[in-house]
């Protein structure tokens, strides 16, 4: 909650994803998807480097192009 209303004033979050591992401790990165390319930008450029909850944010675009990964065997 504390992460989406970070990034609510530059523009909605789409969606919010927090890593966690099996036993349910998060893994310290998330995901968080901003359907506005301009908020999104926004968003990357005031908030990279803030602190949240005594962690540093570093933020990196989405550069995959939309393409699904290719599956792992």
């Amino acid at each position: 909650a504390q992460l989406k209303a970070a990034f609510a004033p530059y523009g909605e979050p789409s969606s919010v994803k927090i890593v966690s591992d099996r036993r349910g401790r998060t893994k310290g990165f998330a995901y968080v998807q901003i359907a506005d390319r301009s908020a999104a930008e926004a968003a990357m450029e005031a908030l990279k480097g803030t602190q949240l909850n005594g962690r540093t944010l570093d933020i990196v675009p989405d550069n995959s192009g939309g393409r699904p990964r290719p599956r792992r065997r």
